[in-house]
């Protein structure tokens, strides 16, 4: 971070994500002709053939659309198999469940917890139906022609980028400990000859590739009612999986109405639950009403917010279908309540913070003024590591975001869909777009938000050098992880001192990948776009 990206400007379209490869699979359906929906299509299919620890297409999707009048939201996440029972979950498990891990240092075990890997889970993956969803609404190239390069890459081969590399080598270290037949696909497609392939090293999938051209010719059809879905319940019956029929045939996209809050001059918007995307808005609400020349208590407040934020979201967030929000969480009077609890000390929430996931963020606009925030993930590393055999894919674990409290409405039950960590974000100004936004990685997003949207709206800064500044991430009790560079230069040791002098327990962070991997494009009032990519892992912007 010494030398930080410069932003892009684009006069008419612009791609950015977290693999290069996958900005130029957008970027030349933009050159073709295609809009900003068709440029995602394009990108997140690309994704989960170059970026495979992160997402694949056994995985999620969530999108907010501009299209050019209104905002549209999409919520293509699974549910679980209608056969999924907490006392299911339990037997299996030895009656306790499976204690949650320590992960980042700080967090603490709050019970019994749904396991990560294996076949209990797994949800119906939304990802393919995602695709077909927003193209049916919004696309205008050919669906099958979107598909090009991500089967080009998988049947091809490419160079693993840096940053995946060191992903996939330790997802493939704690595959190690795994076994039963649900596992063995995972090392002939993802592990050939006991490791993960190295940085700059061809890896080819050729499994995928047919998977993705039956999902392009056939509109996401043979995923849920044909080929794939017959092996997939098969191998779920051989194997000990819960997935029949029924599940695959019933699963279907939900079209929302993104909900918001008031940032100074601006509003920021987020999907509502099942996602996370309320902590955000809360955290925000509650520091629209302090003043940020406070430089001495803006760090600690923003921290605070954050803590408050994620509260009422752990509290509240499931299935919204069988577990409705409480009304009122967003309004004035609540907020405000929030932010008179906000002293000068660190405070000790009672919150249970996600383990850290493996995903992937996009953002997309073209020239006509749409505009994409998309998102999609299979959780944690490789998901599940449950891999369909024949098909070069792997089933996301998502069914981790449940509850085995049985007085939680997150708890863990039958064709219910999970509380989810990833949410993409969307920045406006008294009414007029500015455009997409996310910071990917578990429990790092609504704090990620919150950082990138303060660093624009209070700092007037552009995309990338908003995405460029310090981070901090809090994960649980008083522990915060920050980047060194917010602690060393000038004024660094004295905000140290505030903050320690608060009780926060602050630790640089040896990882830079704890702190989210980052995207947006802001909409020019003159034209054009402005965008800024990730600058601590590989990825970038492409723009025209």
């Amino acid at each position: 971070m010494t030398h930080p990206r410069q932003p892009l400007y684009a006069p008419r379209g612009a791609v950015a994500t977290s693999h290069p490869l996958a900005v130029a699979a957008g970027l030349a359906v933009l050159r073709r002709g295609g809009n900003a929906v068709d440029a995602a299509l394009a990108t997140a299919s690309t994704l989960t053939v170059v970026q495979p620890p992160s997402n694949d297409i056994g995985g999620d999707l969530f999108a907010i659309v501009w299209d050019g009048r209104r905002l549209h939201g999409l919520n293509a996440s699974g549910r679980s198999p209608a056969g999924l029972t907490r006392d299911l979950v339990l037997a299996a498990t030895g009656g306790r469940g499976v204690e949650p891990a320590d992960a980042l240092g700080g967090a603490q075990a709050v019970g019994p917890a749904m396991p990560a890997r294996g076949w209990l889970p797994v949800t119906v993956p939304g990802v393919p139906a995602g695709w077909r969803d927003l193209h049916e609404r919004f696309g205008s190239l050919p669906f099958a022609d979107l598909f090009a390069d991500a089967i080009g890459y998988a049947e091809q081969g490419h160079p693993v980028s840096t940053t995946t590399a060191a992903a996939w080598s330790r997802a493939v270290a704690g595959h190690a400990g795994l076994t039963g037949p649900e596992y063995a696909e995972f090392g002939r497609v993802f592990a050939a000859g006991g490791r993960a392939p190295r940085a700059g090293e061809r890896w080819r999938n050729p499994d995928a590739a047919r998977t993705l051209r039956l999902i392009a010719d056939s509109r996401a059809e043979e995923f849920y009612r044909g080929r794939i879905a017959a092996a997939l319940i098969d191998h779920a019956a051989r194997t000990g999986g819960l997935i029949t029929a029924a599940d695959l045939e019933t699963h279907a996209s939900v079209w929302v109405d993104p909900v918001s809050v008031r940032y100074r001059d601006h509003e920021v918007w987020e999907l509502p639950p099942n996602g996370q995307g309320l902590a955000a808005l809360l955290a925000l609400g509650i520091l629209n009403g302090f003043d940020p020349a406070d430089e001495s208590r803006w760090l600690h407040r923003q921290i605070e917010a954050v803590k408050l934020g994620f509260a009422d979201a752990h509290a509240h967030v499931a299935d919204p279908d069988l577990a409705p929000v409480p009304s009122g969480l967003l309004t004035p009077e609540h907020l405000a309540r929030r932010r008179a609890t906000v002293s000068d000390a660190a405070a000790d929430p009672v919150t249970d913070a996600p383990e850290r996931g493996g995903t992937v963020y996009l953002c997309t606009a073209d020239e006509s003024g749409m505009m994409v925030s998309l998102i999609q993930s299979t959780y944690l590393a490789f998901g599940s590591h449950v891999v369909l055999p024949g098909y070069g894919f792997a089933l996301q674990n998502r069914g981790l975001g449940f509850r085995l409290d049985v007085n939680h409405p997150n708890v863990v039950g039958p064709a219910k869909r999970p509380y989810h960590t990833i949410i993409p974000g969307f920045l406006a100004r008294q009414g007029s777009p500015v455009g997409p936004f996310g910071v990917m990685g578990g429990h790092m997003q609504p704090q990620g938000h919150v950082q990138l949207v303060s660093g624009t709206v209070d700092a007037g800064l552009d995309p990338q050098a908003a995405l460029d500044v310090p981070r901090w991430y809090w994960h649980a009790g008083r522990s915060l992880l920050v980047e060194e560079q917010l602690i060393a230069g000038p004024g660094g040791a004295a905000r140290l001192a505030d903050l320690r002098d608060r009780g926060h327990q602050v630790t640089v962070a040896p990882d830079p990948t704890v702190f989210g991997y980052g995207q947006a494009i802001w909409r020019r009032d003159d034209g054009g776009y402005v965008v800024g990519s990730e600058p601590r892992v590989d990825g970038g912007a492409g723009g025209f």
